[in-house]
C-alpha cells in the first residue's frame, strides 16, 4: 500500500473513531445522570391500605453505569472497514496513473489507464482519460517528428546530389560553364523553397500565427486570380471566378492567401493543358465562410485522400516535382483559425478541396 492510500485511511478512520468515541460518551454521560437523578429522587407515596408494598427496582449494590462495550466494538470495527474501502478506492486509480507516468516518463507511450479505470465515473476517470489523450498526441507528435526528420534528409538528399554532381561537371567540362551554372541556380533555388516552407510548417506546427485581422475575401480572392491566371495562361488553363461579395474572415491575411494559394497552385499542376479550374466562395448555414477549388486533373486515389495533408505525403499519380508541404502548410494554417480543410474526387474526374474557416463579425 502506498503513502497515500494510509494517509486517507488514518484521516477517514480517526473522523469516525472520534465520531463513535463522542458518541458513546454523550450515552455514557447521560447514563450516569440519569442513575444519579434515579437514586437521589424523592421516595414514592404510599401504597393503599392492604397493597403489598414493593419497593422500586434500583441498582445493586456496587453496580455502577458502564460503557456500551458491544456497539463500540462493532463501530470501530465498522470504521475500520469503510475507512479502509474508501482508502483503496481513492488510492488504487492514483497507483496506475503513478505508473503510467513513470512508463511515459521511460519512453514508453503505449500505456493505457482509461479500460483499468472500469465504470467509474468521477474525476480520478476523467483523469485517467485525459492521460490516454496526452499519450496518443505525444505518440503522434513524436511518430510525425521522426518521419518529419526522415523526409526532410531524404528531400534534401537530392537536390545535393545533384548540386554535388553539376559541380563535378564544371571541372569536369569548363566549356559547359553556363549550363552548369543554371542548374546549380535551379537547385539552389529549389533547396531555398524547400527550407522556407519547412520553416513556414515549423511556426505552424508551434503555434506561431502571426496577428490576426479582419481579410476581406474577395480582395485577396481577386489578388490570387491574377496570379493563377498568369500562371495558367502559358498551358492554356481557364482559372474561372464564381464569388459570394461582401465575405469577412478573422486571420492572418498572409497566411491565408499562402494557404489559398498553395490548394490553387496544385490544381493548376494536376490540370491537363487547356483544362479548367473553378474557385468557388460562399457563405454556409452556420456562419462560416468555404471556399472550394474545382480542378479536372486525374484526382487522388481513395485510400491516399485522408494523406494528403500530411508533410510529405505526395498520391501515387502526382504530377510534377514537388515536395508535399503546400497542403500540409494550408492544414495548418485552418487549423490556426478554426477552420478546416477537405478534399474528395468529383464524379466526372479531378479534385474539390474545401476550405471553411468561421466569418467575421
Amino acid at each position: 500500500m502506498g503513502r497515500l492510500f494510509w494517509k486517507f485511511f488514518l484521516i477517514v478512520w480517526l473522523a469516525q473513531l472520534t465520531a463513535i468515541l463522542g458518541t458513546a460518551a454523550i450515552f455514557w454521560i447521560e447514563r450516569h445522570e440519569l442513575q444519579a437523578r434515579f437514586e437521589h429522587q424523592l421516595p414514592p407515596p404510599p401504597p393503599p391500605p392492604g397493597s403489598e408494598f414493593r419497593p422500586p427496582p434500583g441498582p445493586r449494590p456496587g453496580e455502577g453505569p458502564r460503557l456500551p462495550v458491544l456497539p463500540l466494538l462493532t463501530g470501530l470495527l465498522a470504521s475500520l472497514l469503510s475507512a479502509g474501502a474508501i482508502a483503496w478506492y481513492v488510492a488504487r486509480p492514483v497507483r496506475r496513473l503513478k505508473a503510467a507516468f513513470a512508463a511515459a516518463s521511460d519512453g514508453d507511450l503505449s500505456l493505457r489507464i482509461g479500460p483499468a479505470m472500469g465504470r467509474r465515473r468521477d474525476e480520478l476517470s476523467e483523469l485517467g482519460d485525459d492521460f490516454d489523450r496526452m499519450s496518443e498526441r505525444l505518440a503522434s507528435l513524436l511518430e510525425a517528428q521522426t518521419r518529419l526528420l526522415h523526409d526532410v534528409s531524404h528531400e534534401l538528399r537530392s537536390p545535393l546530389a545533384r548540386l554535388h554532381a553539376a559541380i563535378g561537371l564544371a571541372r569536369q567540362a569548363p566549356e559547359r560553364f553556363e549550363e552548369t551554372m543554371s542548374r546549380l541556380e535551379r537547385e539552389g533555388e529549389r533547396m531555398n523553397q524547400l527550407v522556407g516552407e519547412l520553416l513556414t510548417l515549423s511556426r505552424l506546427e508551434a503555434g506561431v500565427g502571426g496577428a490576426a485581422e479582419i481579410v476581406a475575401l474577395d480582395e485577396l480572392v481577386a489578388e490570387l486570380l491574377e496570379d493563377a491566371r498568369l500562371e495558367a495562361a502559358p498551358r492554356h488553363l481557364i482559372v474561372d471566378l464564381d464569388e459570394t461579395p461582401g465575405l469577412h474572415v478573422r486571420a492572418n491575411p498572409e497566411l491565408l492567401h499562402r494557404a489559398i494559394e498553395n490548394v490553387v497552385r496544385n490544381a493548376l499542376k494536376h490540370s491537363p493543358d487547356g483544362g479548367r479550374i473553378r474557385i468557388v466562395t460562399a457563405a454556409t448555414a452556420d456562419r462560416r465562410c468555404r471556399i472550394s477549388i474545382f480542378d479536372h486533373g486525374p484526382g487522388v486515389p481513395e485510400d491516399e485522400l485522408v494523406h494528403i495533408f500530411e508533410p510529405f505525403r505526395r498520391a501515387r499519380n502526382a504530377i510534377g516535382h514537388g515536395h508535399g508541404l503546400g497542403l500540409a502548410i494550408a492544414r495548418r494554417v485552418m487549423l490556426t483559425v478554426d477552420g478546416t480543410i477537405t478534399a474528395k474526387n468529383l464524379a466526372g474526374g479531378g479534385l474539390r478541396v474545401d476550405l471553411e474557416l468561421p466569418l467575421a463579425g
